[in-house]
């Protein structure tokens, strides 16, 4: 999931002053992460805590409370009595990518997805974000090429992945709804020749940059390799609370997997 942190915290300068263009640096000035990391580092710590969904996220938030909450989340996760509110946003699909190498097999992925999300994304739209950018990652983790993730994507969850980053940065702006954020973001990845290039893809085409980014680097972590420099760089911003989480995270799917560290 680091893929994701490193997407968020390297797209969150520019979610107000998008740029529209791949040539930025890297680790800009001022950098820092964002909601979509402390939402990812929850689902992590849920799913291998096996807590309590809404008491995690809400601790979560009570712990980094100055992280550009959007407000709907913000004040569930102040509530004593936490339910779902509808949610069509992308908040779902930024924090879903550690289901992706959590879970065992695609059931399993599209059911953890679709947890992860309806606490408080219950809407369609939402939980179909966080269902098709986990099953993007895992068709991509079990060798899947571009073309075939493509069209299970667009046949299962009838999404619009025909244009190119191209095409879709002369016109796309500003859209926090999950099915006008997540076909984008695939695209981003599906298109990229290596990890950096898939955020790069994501940063240019502009929007919510750190939410593209994040959801377009949980994918790009699992078709490329991702750069020991940029894992080392992403992980610098993150606090000691958190790098816990994500390394135990990395162990105990690395152990259940038979496989080297997420």
């Amino acid at each position: 999931m680091i893929g994701a942190i490193a997407g968020d915290i390297i797209g969150s300068i520019y979610e107000w002053s998008n740029i529209k263009t791949k040539d930025f640096p890297l680790f800009g000035a001022a950098c820092d992460f964002t909601d979509d990391t402390v939402c990812t580092v929850g689902i992590a710590d849920w799913l291998i805590t096996n807590g309590d969904l809404s008491d995690t996220l809400a601790n979560y938030v009570l712990r980094h409370p100055t992280r550009g909450y959007g407000g709907m989340f913000r004040d569930w996760a102040n509530q004593l009595e936490r339910k779902p509110y509808n949610s069509w946003g992308n908040g779902s699909a930024m924090r879903v990518s550690p289901v992706a190498h959590f879970a065992k097999d695609e059931g399993e992925i599209l059911a953890l997805a679709e947890k992860s999300s309806a606490v408080t994304h219950s809407h369609p739209d939402g939980i179909a974000g966080a269902q098709a950018t986990a099953l993007t990652m895992w068709m991509a983790r079990k060798g899947a090429n571009a073309d075939d993730i493509r069209q299970m994507i667009i046949d299962r969850f009838d999404y619009d992945l025909s244009q190119s980053v191209e095409e879709i940065r002369e016109w796309y702006k500003f859209d926090v709804s999950s099915a006008g954020t997540v076909p984008q973001a695939i695209t981003c990845a599906l298109e990229a020749s290596g990890y950096e290039d898939a955020i790069r893809n994501a940063v240019s085409i502009g929007g919510d940059t750190d939410t593209i980014a994040c959801i377009t680097g949980g994918i790009a972590e699992v078709m490329f390799r991702m750069p020991e420099e940029i894992k080392t760089t992403a992980r610098a911003y993150l606090p000691d609370d958190m790098i816990e989480v994500v390394d135990r995270f990395s162990e105990i799917v690395a152990s259940a997997h038979g496989q080297g560290s997420h």
